[in-house]
């Protein structure tokens, strides 16, 4: 019934088994048999209590690629600490670089690590591919996504290695632009990001305030001068962007050549144009739910364009037809499992 979980699995089949149960083992023993590639991410100890771990799997299908992804990884002092996404931003330093300079921590959106470690692990697997069709071996990925979540700290890892320095909370602020921050419009609880890259998005901006006085001041003659006077000088767009729409400055900073953008709540992304003249949104009969919003794919193939099948799997939902035509089962063998809880 989640939304995150019917958004991220359209056109999915599911298959509910109890592994608790010898029984439910075995179905799971049968479709790796049929698979090319496993993935779980359960803490460290269940494949291994399954005698499903990767040693064990690799006996019955020497060609098995498997990946494990949890917290911190299969092996090491910390691989049994459980956890998700918020810990892992929080191990791997997100949490503590998202804030108000003098407030807490806050962190970014969501389950951070649980959006960045996928992108590692099907490139991954693709590599995998490559190598059991080049060689016919299997082998086993062990992915750690507060690990994996690193590569996106390289900045802050790196100065830090290098220079010593420890980052801290800034806000919206940018050591590479100025001004760069999110500003209140006129409208009820309006905002819009602004960011000038370089002193000609200055020279732009205060050209499109009616400042162009300030594009030879001192205290906003170049990035540095900018970063030192940067509480004046967010104060001066600050009061100017109070006057106007958000979506006014939008276009009018744009018309400038200035990167700009009215803050979108999720109302307004959900109806953004841009989106909806790529067919973003889509609308799908729910059976419990009616006509409920999914994203599209996240690219557009010209020669093999996406088809949208079936909603989400509810729990149970595909049972049959996976036994029935993946498996093979019949109507006595599905019915044992029945009888022994290993279906749900």
């Amino acid at each position: 019934h989640s939304g995150l979980f019917g958004n991220m699995n359209v056109n999915k089949l599911g298959l509910s088994l109890t592994l608790g149960t010898a029984e439910g083992r075995d179905v799971l023993l049968d479709l790796i048999k049929w698979c090319d590639v496993l993935t779980e991410s359960f803490s460290p100890r269940a494949m291994r209590a399954w005698g499903m771990d990767y040693d064990s799997l690799k006996q019955i299908k020497p060609e098995l690629i498997m990946l494990s992804t949890c917290l911190l990884g299969q092996e090491g002092p910390l691989s049994r600490v459980a956890g998700f996404g918020t810990m892992g931003a929080a191990i791997g330093g997100y949490i503590a670089l998202a804030g108000n300079p003098g407030g807490s921590p806050i962190g970014p959106y969501s389950a951070y690590t649980d959006y960045l470690s996928p992108r590692f692990a099907l490139p991954t697997i693709l590599a995998a591919l490559d190598h059991r069709d080049r060689t016919g071996e299997g082998l086993y990925i062990d992915q750690a996504q507060a690990e994996s979540s690193l590569h996106f700290m390289s900045t802050a890892l790196l100065d830090y290695h290098v220079n010593g320095r420890v980052p801290q909370l800034v806000g919206n602020a940018d050591p590479d632009m100025a001004p760069h921050g999110c500003y209140a419009a006129s409208g009820d609880d309006d905002w819009v990001a602004i960011a000038a890259r370089d002193d000609g998005d200055w020279a732009n901006l205060c050209s499109a305030m009616g400042m162009a006085e300030l594009i030879n001041d001192d205290r906003f003659a170049d990035l540095a001068a900018r970063r030192t006077n940067e509480d004046e000088l967010n104060g001066i767009v600050a009061t100017w962007t109070s006057e106007h729409g958000a979506v006014e400055i939008e276009y009018m900073l744009q018309a400038f050549g200035v990167p700009a953008h009215a803050v979108a709540n999720s109302s307004a992304a959900a109806d953004d144009p841009q989106m909806r003249h790529r067919g973003h949104f889509i609308a799908m009969e729910h059976p419990e739910h009616g006509t409920t919003t999914f994203e599209a794919a996240k690219g557009q193939m010209t020669e093999t364009p996406p088809s949208y099948r079936s909603v989400a799997p509810s729990i149970g939902r595909d049972n049959d037809l996976v036994l029935r035509d993946i498996l093979g089962y019949d109507d006595e063998r599905i019915a044992e499992l029945a009888i022994a809880d290993a279906l749900t």
